[in-house]
């Protein structure tokens, strides 16, 4: 991400006992549909309005390339990849070449999206994503792996601390937890708008807690998307919801910000402006 760095990093911030206790705590919903009105009634998008544009758009051999190659590149700039977006566009339509540190990475991000598009959303498919994600970031031996270690995102100018995601001692709890409501709400019939709203949420959960060693802002992008694309069809695919995080980085980032410094401490309550952005992205350049 432009200006930020993560870095793996063992703490000792005195929390042990604290720590322990988390592990035994109630079992408090990730995703959280207590927020759903409120988000709801600031909605200046009508979704199903919106989305029907998309369902209805004329499309031709090489849309999905062309769409997704601007998602792909949208995403990695927002981790701080240099290559523009219509240099990657036709990197992938027109087979023009550029030096491999420039396509390396968001061409590993395009194959975790073409992936995604032919296979279920599962936690097994989840991991192989991020095994393809991960092929430029990461050692073999953790790119599709819970990470073994602290996790801090750092301000790359000052060195100060931005973000401490979720602690080693209840990562894989988390993980676990936020997977099993995923599935849960695969299953259950939601209505456009809690669609939207559980796809929003589940980016922002799985953000906030980082499981990987790195590829947690692009896979968590994706699997925003893939949500939709399981409750909406292929379509799903060809919203720009990317695209708009990158054009208004700042605030994307100030929303994530919004919430707190440490997992353990967010508060969801002021969540609703970056749960908003995913709707909000319908309306992008039209």
């Amino acid at each position: 991400m432009p200006g930020k760095i993560y870095t793996s990093i063992t703490l000792d911030r005195e929390r042990e006992s604290y720590q322990s206790l988390q592990v035994f705590e109630t079992m408090e919903e990730l995703i959280k549909p207590e927020y759903f009105k409120t988000w709801k009634s600031m909605l200046d998008v009508d979704i199903r309005e919106a989305f029907s544009e998309i369902q209805h758009l004329t499309l031709d051999p090489h849309s999905f390339t062309f769409y997704t190659s601007v998602s792909v590149m949208s995403s990695s700039k927002i981790e701080g990849e240099q290559l523009e977006l219509d240099s990657y566009v036709k990197h992938k339509l027109l087979n023009i070449e550029y030096l491999p540190e420039l396509t390396e990475k968001p061409n590993d991000l395009y194959n975790a999206y073409l992936f995604a598009k032919e296979n279920r959303l599962t936690p097994k498919n989840f991991l192989e994503v991020h095994k393809l994600v991960a092929a430029h970031l990461l050692p073999k031996n953790q790119q599709g792996a819970i990470r073994q270690t602290e996790m801090l995102i750092l301000e790359h100018k000052t060195g100060r601390i931005q973000y401490e995601a979720a602690q080693r001692v209840i990562l894989k709890d988390r993980y676990d937890r936020l997977w099993k409501e995923i599935q849960t709400l695969l299953k259950k019939d939601l209505s456009i708008d809690e669609i939207f709203y559980h796809a929003a949420f589940i980016h922002l959960a799985f953000v906030n807690i980082h499981p990987f060693g790195d590829g947690n802002g692009r896979i968590s992008r994706l699997l925003e998307k893939w949500f939709l694309a399981e409750k909406l069809g292929d379509r799903a695919w060809y919203i720009q919801s990317e695209k708009y995080n990158y054009k208004q980085v700042n605030e994307y980032y100030k929303n994530l910000a919004r919430l707190g410094m440490f997992y353990e401490e967010l508060e969801y309550e002021k969540s609703i402006p970056f749960l908003l952005m995913l709707p909000q992205s319908l309306n992008f350049e039209k």
